[in-house]
């Protein structure tokens, strides 16, 4: 397995728990985490987890977030760890920015009412959000999505992959070539940053961005662009709503999340521009909502800031979750919805996987 962001260290997990023996690369895998400057993808991420409020009603895209929002209250249950508490936060609120985005969501609200959706009326979301500005058109409030906590939640995982004797290596794989082939099995050596190779049945690559490089070598083109997400830390004060009860676990604006994050802090964050390079005038603009926000919102102090690079397929839906040979297996470019696919994609690897082993001689 190669990758151990919140993909990967899933499917290691999923697939552990199924009784394959799994190697999990990653040079990160043993880093601190800090929450500031440049983070991994799942580290820098708020956890969102916008699955049934998905606008598209078909295709794999739907099919992947509903099958995980069924998978992960299952998967709380046993990964949850009292040193790292896990569970989701919910409910999550959309605001809608016109009248016709507030009739999509009547509509989508009425179709998958038995899924947890309802749409809020103005006076119905102004309930909800204590201290915002008058709302114009009402909402979609999903009562089952909402959010987890990136940190907890690969804590959990890790938790679970060492009681599992799970082995990690600390290192980053800079080439995989075929190392042999024979009817129905086909094998992999792996060639490691510290210069040690190693020979694998079966290789599942979830690096993010580094998969576009290591498809190459095996003649697969997959391209990929790096797009920023940015989080704020916000210390509020002057105008603070004196009851966060109300609050959802998840105010979505225009692309943009507000996340409680207690009494008199808040953390704003959305996927905001190509490339590799923070802007700030972009932090800017997603601090002030795009210019809707509250003035307690935009006077607020800056606790702190991160960012991650997200990888983004081109030219391809996200994620790339494909078998390209037998044994070798891709689960990137998520984008930004890494966290919420995860199960739902360790469980379509797990099938895959099994499916070989039925038929190998």
């Amino acid at each position: 397995m190669i990758g151990a962001g919140a993909v990967g260290s899933s499917t290691a997990w999923h697939l552990a728990n199924l009784g394959y023996e799994v190697i999990l690369i990653d040079p990160a895998i043993s880093k601190p985490i800090t929450k500031s400057g440049l983070l991994t993808g799942t580290y820098a991420s708020l956890g969102i987890l916008m699955g049934y409020a998905y606008r598209k009603s078909s295709g794999r895209g739907w099919r992947l977030r509903k099958r995980s929002m069924e998978l992960w209250p299952d998967w709380i249950k046993i990964l949850n760890h009292q040193e790292y508490p896990l569970r989701i936060k919910t409910p999550l609120i959309q605001l809608a920015s016109s009248e016709q985005e507030a009739i999509f969501m009547k509509s989508l609200s009425l179709k998958r009412k038995d899924l947890g959706l309802e749409f809020l009326s103005q006076e119905s979301a102004n309930s909800y959000i204590e201290g915002w500005p008058k709302i114009n058109y009402g909402g979609l409030i999903s009562y089952k999505d909402g959010k987890l906590d990136p940190i907890n939640l690969q804590s959990c995982i890790l938790k679970s992959l060492e009681k599992k004797q799970v082995k990690k290596i600390s290192e980053r794989v800079i080439n995989i070539k075929r190392n042999s082939f024979t009817p129905n099995k086909q094998s992999w050596l792996l060639s490691l940053e510290n210069g040690t190779t190693s020979i694998h049945d079966t290789v599942i690559i979830c690096s993010a961005l580094n998969s576009e490089y290591l498809l190459e070598s095996l003649g697969y083109t997959r391209s990929m662009c790096p797009v920023i997400g940015q989080v704020l830390e916000l210390e509020l004060s002057h105008g603070t709503p004196k009851n966060w009860s109300t609050w959802p676990a998840v105010l979505s604006i225009e692309g943009i999340n507000i996340v409680p994050n207690g009494t008199n802090s808040m953390l704003v964050g959305a996927t905001l521009e190509p490339g590799f390079d923070p802007n700030k005038e972009a932090l800017k603009t997603m601090q002030n909502l795009n210019g809707i926000a509250p003035s307690w919102i935009q006077n607020a102090s800056i606790i702190q800031k991160w960012y991650g690079i997200r990888a983004r397929p081109v030219n391809n839906f996200s994620p790339l979750l494909e078998t390209l040979e037998n044994g070798l297996i891709i689960s990137t470019g998520h984008y930004r919805n890494g966290i919420l696919l995860a199960p739902a994609c360790a469980e379509w690897i797990g099938i895959q996987i099994n499916n070989w082993n039925k038929i190998k001689p």
